[in-house]
C-alpha cells in the first residue's frame, strides 16, 4: 500500500483522475493519506458520499511537530491533518484517524490524545496499526534509531520483538498488524477504551461502502467479435 496523496499527486493529478472514473461509475472507495491534499478532491469524495461509495481515513501518528518531521518528513503536520478530517467532515464525507504506526516507546503513548483531537475535528471511527518492519526495513528503521532517537533504540527494538515472538516482524495476517504478548495487549486495551469513551467506532461496523448505486459500463468487451 502506499498513500494517494504523495507530493508527485499534486502535479500529476493521478489519483484524481482515478477519483472521476470511481465516480461516473459510483464504485465504492476507502482512502487512507497523511496528506491534507486529500481535500483537494472533495468534490468528488462528496458526490461518492451521496451514494454511500465512500469513506476516508487520515492517518496521525503524533500531535508533536519535532516528531512529525522526523517520522513522516513529507507529510504533512498534524493540525494540517486534523484540518483535513475537519473540511472532510463538514463536507459529509464519513472521516476517520488511523493511528497508524504505532511505534511502542515512541508515540504510542500519544495515543489518546490523537484520538481526542481527532473526534474533536470530527472523526467517527478509528483504527490502528502496530509498526511493521518486513524485509529490509529493519536494518532502516534500526539505523533511523541510531540518528534520531539513540537512547531509545533498544527499548523500541525490544518491545518491537516482545509483540512478533522475537522478532521485529511477522507475516502472519492478523498478528503483523496488531502484535501480541502483554505491550500489544496494552496497547489495544489503551486505543479500545479511549475509543469506546469517544464515542468512536470500527471502520467496518460504521461505514459500510454501498454498490448498490454502481453503473455498469455501456456496451461489453465482446462487441469486437
Amino acid at each position: 500500500n502506499t498513500d494517494p496523496y504523495q507530493p508527485a499527486e499534486r502535479h500529476f493529478q493521478i489519483t484524481r483522475q482515478c477519483l472521476e472514473v470511481l465516480a461516473e461509475f459510483r464504485n465504492p472507495v476507502a482512502l487512507i493519506s497523511k496528506n491534507h491534499l486529500i481535500t483537494r478532491d472533495i468534490d468528488l469524495l462528496t458526490e461518492l458520499a451521496s451514494f454511500r461509495a465512500a469513506a476516508v481515513a487520515v492517518s496521525i501518528t503524533t500531535l508533536d511537530n519535532s516528531l512529525a518531521r522526523k517520522m513522516e518528513p513529507r507529510a504533512s503536520l498534524p493540525k494540517r491533518r486534523l484540518a483535513a478530517i475537519s473540511e472532510l467532515a463538514k463536507a459529509d464525507i464519513p472521516v476517520g484517524v488511523m493511528v497508524a504506526p504505532i511505534i511502542p516507546g515512541l508515540n504510542d503513548h500519544e495515543i489518546p490524545a490523537i484520538l481526542t483531537a481527532a473526534v474533536d475535528a470530527g472523526a467517527s471511527f478509528s483504527g490502528y496499526i502496530i509498526l511493521r518492519l518486513p524485509y529490509g526495513l529493519k536494518d532502516i528503521f534500526s539505523d533511523w534509531l541510531e540518528r534520531h532517537f539513540p537512547d531509545r533504540r533498544e527499548k523500541v527494538l525490544n518491545r518491537l520483538r516482545n509483540m512478533r515472538d522475537g522478532k521485529l516482524n511477522s507475516p502472519q495476517f492478523h498478528q503483523r498488524m496488531r502484535g501480541d504478548g502483554p505491550f500489544a495487549d496494552q496497547v489495544r486495551s489503551m486505543f479500545q477504551l479511549t475509543s469506546q469513551k469517544l464515542g468512536l467506532g470500527d471502520q467496518r461496523q460504521r461505514h459500510q461502502l454501498s454498490t448498490a448505486h454502481f453503473r455498469h459500463p455501456n456496451g461489453t468487451q465482446l462487441s469486437l467479435f
